[in-house]
């Protein structure tokens, strides 16, 4: 397993989705950017999930600790908002 630390600016709008397989699990998906040329996929998963969709939106910066998956995608195990 892998871990990285971020802060950046979210770019997008926070996209919040359950997983079909499961009405249990929310998903919240959005875009970071890091530096001037770097934008990083973002995902968030069940009480992290609602968390983002409540309480960020777009313009935010927040740091966050995570997991770098395959296609550069980081899944969030922890946020902080800024």
């Amino acid at each position: 397993m892998n871990l990285c630390f971020l802060i950046g600016k979210i770019v997008s709008d926070i996209e919040f989705k359950f997983i079909i397989n499961s009405k249990q699990q929310a998903i919240s998906m959005f875009t970071l950017k890091v530096s001037e040329n770097c934008i990083l996929k973002v995902k968030a998963y069940n009480e992290l999930a609602d968390m983002c969709y409540q309480k960020l939106v777009k313009g935010d910066v927040v740091g966050i600790q995570g997991s770098i998956e395959s296609k550069m995608e980081i899944i969030i195990e922890n946020i902080e908002y800024m």
